[in-house]
């Protein structure tokens, strides 16, 4: 168990997610991507800004400022949350109660890139990262947030329409791909060849009477509970 560097999160409405945070390896490979991605742009920018001498050299420097400062924050509040070199990697930015990240604590975990950076070759980051259990930089812990593993889940068909219920219990991953996977072959089932299924996860759907809204008229079958919290686990919250 002191191996396991997966945390349990807890989000404003109380619910515990599983998260398992990046370490140095997949967060250095996904930076030096990002970085020769940034590099080839402003290489292709400066062969074509460099022929407008005094103005080509400040729309130089504003493209280097975008490349550096700006590439990451923009993508980073982007659906998918992860600049191009952390989506290669299967990683995205989150905030450590498991919310997606904030614009201000994009902004501020970026900007103190310079401080990880110090004294050379971010050794400070890199310090900080393998002396915590979830890896966090100095930016990371100042704006809160974590870098994750997102495994890319496949489903074999769109959900059935359900209204979003949070799981009884934390989930692993493996047991939300589970879900999500049965929950996307749920049109290619009878609805009591579903429900025989879900009971396999009984332990952690809601109960049957459980509503948002309250106590629901009816017991909820294990199907629909289950595609309720395929939907809550796909973000529809």
């Amino acid at each position: 168990m002191k191996l396991d560097t997966r945390l349990l999160a807890e989000t404003p409405e109380g619910i515990a997610i599983l998260l398992r945070p990046a370490g140095v390896v997949p967060r250095g490979l996904a930076y030096s991507l990002d970085f020769f991605i940034r590099f080839l742009a402003f290489g292709v920018a400066a062969m074509f800004l460099a022929r407008l001498k005094g103005v080509g050299t400040g729309l130089m420097l504003v493209t280097y400022f975008g490349l550096e400062w700006i590439y990451p924050i923009v993508f980073e509040l982007l659906p998918g949350a992860a600049t191009p070199g952390k989506r290669a990697m299967g990683l995205l930015v989150m905030m450590d109660t498991g919310l997606p990240v904030t614009p201000s604590a994009s902004v501020t975990r970026n900007l103190l890139r310079v401080a990880d950076f110090m004294p050379l070759m971010f050794a400070f980051g890199m310090a900080s990262m393998l002396l915590r259990r979830d890896f966090k930089r100095l930016g990371d812990i100042v704006a809160g947030t974590l870098v994750v593993h997102a495994e890319q889940v496949r489903l074999a068909g769109a959900l059935p329409d359900a209204q979003p219920l949070a799981p009884r219990v934390p989930l692993t991953r493996a047991q939300q791909v589970a879900i999500l996977h049965l929950a996307g072959r749920a049109r290619r089932l009878t609805s009591e060849r579903l429900d025989e299924l879900a009971t396999l996860a009984d332990n952690a759907l809601p109960p049957p009477d459980y509503a948002p809204g309250g106590t629901s008229p009816a017991p909820i079958r294990p199907g629909p509970r289950l595609i309720a919290v395929a939907q809550w686990l796909m973000g529809q919250r």
